[in-house]
């Protein structure tokens, strides 16, 4: 059976660890040319390092805060693989703080990072596929943007802001044949959700029907769903992947 990415080529934010990586590493199996992109330029090194050689893989510093850097992205993705298939915005950072606690400047950085991010890379990929007539934009919601979590009024926004952008890009660029979808996972096992206090974990493992955290493999499928054209009539949709959770 061929490949489901086989001759295009994507570019993942925030690839170089966790979801972003896995993203990566399957599209790259299914036979796409990859640009990991990651505001740490050595961890995007190495991953493209571990993922494969430079004819099929590159690691590229970006802060997806910059338009400049992001576009870098994508003329990297033109330039080395011959253009622009699919973009995944994952790229995102946690500050964590109750309302009465947070500061300022970690709320500005949540949604700079998340909603002008994510913003950069769906208006800059998707100017550059409407001239192909073709494309996919997966964009990494989550499941704080549906229902809000204590402590994340900067998350929870960004988050739910994603899922608004995605609806609203998607109805702007059906007629060019560029798709805009979005995923909201719900409690994945990372380093980063495995470190949380055992009470908290216990809390969440509570209210998934499916009993089980999902693993960062469940999100990168349901991203090369969207990325592949399994998903060709789909746009502007938002896939839960939370085991049933918040249903």
């Amino acid at each position: 059976m061929r490949p489901l990415l086989e001759g295009r080529t994507a570019v993942v934010t925030g690839g170089a660890q966790g979801i972003g990586l896995a993203i990566a590493r399957t599209f790259l199996a299914e036979g796409a040319k990859v640009v990991v992109g990651d505001l740490d330029g050595q961890a995007a090194a190495a991953a493209a390092a571990e993922l494969g050689g430079e004819d099929t893989v590159v690691g590229v510093p970006c802060d997806v805060v910059s338009g400049e850097d992001v576009q870098r992205l994508i003329d990297e993705a033109a330039g080395r693989f011959g253009g622009l298939d699919v973009f995944v915005n994952n790229a995102g950072i946690t500050r964590d703080a109750t309302m009465r606690t947070m500061t300022e400047d970690q709320f500005d950085a949540v949604i700079a990072v998340h909603l002008k991010g994510t913003w950069h890379g769906t208006r800059l990929a998707s100017a550059h596929m409407r001239e192909r007539k073709s494309g996919a934009i997966v964009n990494l919601s989550s499941l704080s943007g549906k229902v809000g979590m204590v402590g994340q009024t900067n998350y929870s926004a960004a988050k739910a802001g994603i899922v608004g952008m995605t609806k609203a890009a998607a109805k702007e660029m059906a007629h060019h044949g560029v798709r805009v979808n979005a995923i909201q996972p719900g409690l994945i096992r990372s380093a980063m959700t495995e470190a949380m206090p055992q009470k908290a974990w216990d809390q969440k493992m509570s209210e998934i029907p499916m009993q089980r955290a999902g693993e960062i493999e469940e999100v990168a499928s349901v991203a090369l769903f969207y990325a592949s054209d399994l998903s060709s009539y789909m746009t502007g949709t938002v896939a839960e992947v939370t085991g049933g959770r918040f249903m």
